[in-house]
C-alpha cells in the first residue's frame, strides 16, 4: 500500500498541483468495477484507472458518483483509494470521495488519509436539507479531522451562499469548489466573493455541455464522465475549448466544439434523461462496449435496456468517428 500523504505535501503544494492539472486536462472521475455477481473486482479497476491516467487527466477523482461511492463499504472504498494512489504514482493529484454526514464522512477521510490520497471531494451530505449555518459546520467539523485539503461539492440540497462561500474559504484545509447546479448568477456571485487562489470547476452532468458557459463566469475547468469511456472525445473537447476552437480537423466551416456538442454529447445527454441513474450506468455500459473491465453498476441503479443500450453504442460509434477512433 502506497505510504500515508507526505507530511511536507504541504496544502499549498496540493493546490498547485490540482491548477496546473486543471489547466491541461480534463478531471477523471474512473469508474469502480464490480464482477456480475456485485462484488468489487480489484484487478478490473486497476486496469481501468491505469488506462485513464495513461491519456493525461488533471487529477483523478476516485470513489466519488461516477465511481458509485455510495455502494462501497469501508473496506472496499479503502482498496479503491489505494489502487488510484498506486497506479497514479505521483503523477497526478488523486482526490477521493466522502460523504454522508461529517462524523462518517471523517471516517473515510482517515481512510483515505492512510492510502495516500492528495486531497477529498466532500460530497452532498445525506437526505436532509440543512441551512448555511448548518452546511459550514459541516465542513468544520470534517476539516477539524483529516490532514487533507477539502473541495466542497454543491449540488442537490447543497447550495452555497456567497457569505456562505466567504466563510469556508477561511476554514483550514477547504480549497475550493465543484459546483453541479449550473447556476451561472450564483456562481459568479461565488467566484466574486472567493479569495484569490480558491478553486472552481464545473461538476455539472455531462459537463462539456456548459463547459463554455462555466468559463465566461472564470470557471473554465471541468470533470468528464466521457473520459471515464472515451478519453478520446472528452480530450478533443477540452484541447478545442482550451485552443479557442482556432484549428479543427473537421470541416472548414464546422468548429470541433460545435460538432462534438451537436453530433455527440447533446444526443448523449438526451439518452442520459431517459432513466434515473444513466448518468453512471450509461458511463459504465460505454466502457464496457470499449473493452474495460468495469461490470455492471450496483442497485439502486440499473444497467440500460436493450434498446437504449443499442442507441448507445451507434452514438458512441458516432463520437469516436468525429475525432478519428474505433470503437
Amino acid at each position: 500500500m502506497a505510504p500515508a500523504n507526505d507530511e511536507t505535501e504541504t496544502t499549498e503544494s496540493v493546490v498547485r498541483r490540482l491548477r496546473h492539472g486543471m489547466a491541461g486536462g480534463v478531471l477523471s472521475f474512473p469508474l469502480t468495477s464490480f464482477h456480475d455477481d456485485g462484488s468489487l473486482d480489484p484487478d478490473g479497476f486497476r486496469t481501468h484507472v491505469a488506462e485513464r491516467i495513461a491519456t493525461a487527466p488533471g487529477a483523478v477523482f476516485p470513489a466519488c458518483g461516477t465511481g458509485e461511492f455510495f455502494s462501497l463499504d469501508e473496506d472496499e472504498y479503502r482498496t479503491v483509494v489505494t489502487i488510484a494512489v498506486e497506479e497514479a504514482a505521483g503523477r497526478v493529484p488523486v482526490v477521493a470521495g466522502v460523504g454522508y454526514g461529517w462524523a462518517q464522512a471523517a471516517r473515510f477521510a482517515r481512510i483515505a488519509e492512510e492510502a495516500g490520497a492528495d486531497a477529498l471531494l466532500v460530497l452532498p451530505h445525506y437526505l436532509v436539507a440543512a441551512p448555511q449555518d448548518g452546511l459550514v459546520a459541516q465542513l468544520e467539523q470534517l476539516a477539524a479531522r483529516t490532514r487533507l485539503p477539502l473541495i466542497a461539492y454543491q449540488r442537490g440540497q447543497v447550495a452555497y451562499t456567497a457569505a456562505s462561500l466567504r466563510r469556508i474559504a477561511k476554514i483550514p484545509g477547504v480549497i475550493g469548489l465543484k459546483d453541479g447546479h449550473s447556476d451561472l448568477d450564483r456562481l459568479q456571485r461565488l467566484t466574486l466573493a472567493a479569495p484569490e487562489g480558491f478553486l472552481f470547476f464545473n461538476g455539472a452532468s455531462t459537463a462539456e455541455i456548459q463547459a463554455r458557459a462555466y468559463a465566461t463566469v472564470g470557471v473554465p475547468a471541468y470533470s468528464s464522465a466521457v473520459h471515464a469511456f472515451a478519453p478520446e472525445i472528452a480530450n478533443a473537447f477540452f484541447n478545442a475549448l482550451r485552443d479557442g476552437d482556432d484549428k479543427t480537423d473537421f470541416k472548414a466551416d464546422d468548429k470541433t466544439i460545435e460538432k462534438l456538442l451537436r453530433d455527440f454529447y447533446v444526443p448523449f445527454v438526451e439518452l442520459r434523461d431517459r432513466v434515473p441513474g444513466y448518468a453512471v450506468s450509461l458511463v459504465k455500459s460505454a466502457a464496457r462496449l470499449r473493452g474495460c473491465p468495469v461490470g455492471p453498476v450496483r442497485a439502486p441503479l440499473t444497467d440500460p435496456t436493450a434498446a437504449d443500450l443499442a442507441d448507445l453504442t451507434a452514438l458512441l460509434a458516432t463520437g469516436l468517428d468525429l475525432v478519428g477512433a474505433a470503437l
